[in-house]
């Protein structure tokens, strides 16, 4: 009888990407997938470690997945907290049969095997290389699919401790990447790097650029969005392209916008050139969507840095924006900085942002009321517009008689917070904006 399996998957899209390579390497060494952790011979947990918060999820949900094992199932960790902290890991969770880290590819029950897995670093002399970024993907299990087109950081933000695990940027072909695309036959596909913008920088100038990969993706799948733009290099380029795919989705790296506090961070820009940015895009496409993320309480943030982000978040007026309170991260640059923010101010800062950014958002979606739009239905009931990237925005519910997998003309009738309500368009009517 087949052996069975189970993959949990905690962090960002990259990860997700990540573990559906996995997937598709037990499948093919014959193992299949279980209906629930609690019934596989099996169990992976893809982990992440980008901040103190998710770590402690990660834990939680290892713990939690390794008390409801099958008798005589093994748990292996993997992911970013095994890369960065395998040995403590193993030390800490007598619970878990393995903890996996990138150098180490998952086999079939019984166990790991010892073939290292390059992600963002190439193996030594002699050792066999089992590249996850470039292995084969299952098809898409919804209408849309996340696309990982390089791994690792060239970057040295002050705050993030990536570069040192996941590695150097390592951009993939154009070639593999088409190929890929069409083996997922998803309707959209969604472009996520640690570095989207700097797509083929590492293989050297005129070699390979996000631009013509974006054109090249737009003509193979209905919709085509990007996640994960560093702000210098949103050249009018790349603009240009993104708006002709006709997704004018825009999510900005900015983490903060006092030009002293951006320094610190080792970071580019200023809330001055941000917002001219937005508003440019904005003069082009009036219906351009906005994400950004930001994070409060770095240290040396004053309350003059921190007026300055209330302004611009009342000023930017973007769709959606998260905010996170700083995570002092081991060997990074920020760790051993000075001007640390107490944690109590620290929550009282994200309260006052969130509560702000939440009325922003709630009103941007009460100005859909009454508008027509095409949705592309991902699940029964429940749809997004391009303004919505899946799992991190809000979503658009719709009448279940839709077909998943395809796109419907919707009039707007409702918004509640970020998520909005939806009657399909009498066909005599038709229309709408993607």
């Amino acid at each position: 009888m087949a052996k069975t399996f189970w993959v949990e998957t905690l962090g960002c899209p990259k990860n997700q990407v990540d573990s559906d390579k996995l997937t598709g390497s037990m499948m093919a060494d014959g193992l299949t997938p279980a209906v629930g952790p609690d019934e596989a011979d099996l169990v992976v947990v893809n982990t992440c470690a980008f901040i103190e918060e998710a770590r402690q999820e990660s834990i939680d949900t290892v713990l939690a997945l390794s008390d409801a094992r099958a008798d005589g199932a093994r748990v292996v960790v993997t992911g970013c907290m095994a890369e960065r902290y395998g040995h403590e890991l193993a030390e800490a969770l007598p619970e878990v049969d393995a903890v996996a880290g990138f150098g180490v590819a998952l086999a079939p029950v019984p166990g790991p095997t010892a073939v290292p897995v390059t992600i963002g670093a190439k193996p030594g002399p002699g050792v066999p290389s089992f590249d996850l970024l470039n292995l084969p993907r299952p098809r898409a299990s919804a209408p849309w699919a996340y696309l990982k087109v390089a791994e690792g950081c060239d970057r040295n933000c002050g705050f993030c401790a990536i570069p040192s695990f996941r590695g150097k940027q390592r951009s993939r072909s154009v070639d593999d990447l088409l190929i890929e695309v069409d083996q997922l036959q998803a309707r959209e596909i969604v472009l996520v790097a640690q570095d989207l913008a700097a797509f083929g920088r590492d293989q050297g100038v005129g070699q390979l650029s996000i631009v013509p990969l974006v054109r090249a993706v737009a003509e193979r799948v209905d919709r085509v969005r990007l996640l994960y733009l560093y702000p210098s290099d949103l050249t009018d380029e790349l603009i240009d392209t993104v708006l002709a795919t006709g997704v004018p989705y825009f999510d900005l790296s900015l983490q903060h916008v006092s030009r002293p506090l951006l320094r610190r961070m080792r970071r580019w820009g200023n809330g001055e050139k941000f917002l001219d940015r937005i508003t440019a895009i904005r003069a082009a496409e009036p219906g351009a969507a906005f994400r950004s993320n930001f994070i409060v309480g770095y240290p040396g943030e004053t309350e003059d840095d921190h007026d300055q982000l209330l302004a611009f978040v009342d000023a930017a007026q973007l769709d959606w924006c998260g905010f996170f309170s700083f995570s002092r991260e081991d060997g990074t640059y920020a760790a051993d900085l000075d001007g640390q923010v107490p944690a109590e101010l620290m929550h009282e800062r994200l309260a006052e942002l969130r509560e702000r950014q939440d009325a922003i958002t709630a009103a941007r979606r009460d100005e859909l009321i009454g508008s027509t739009v095409t949705v592309l239905v991902d699940a029964q009931g429940t749809a997004r517009s391009y303004r919505e990237a899946p799992e991190i925005d809000g979503v658009i519910a719709v009448p279940d008689s839709l077909e998943v997998g395809a796109f419907a003309d919707v009039v707007v009738v409702g918004a509640l917070g970020p998520d909005l309500v939806a009657e399909p368009v009498p066909a005599a009517v038709g229309g709408g904006s993607p």
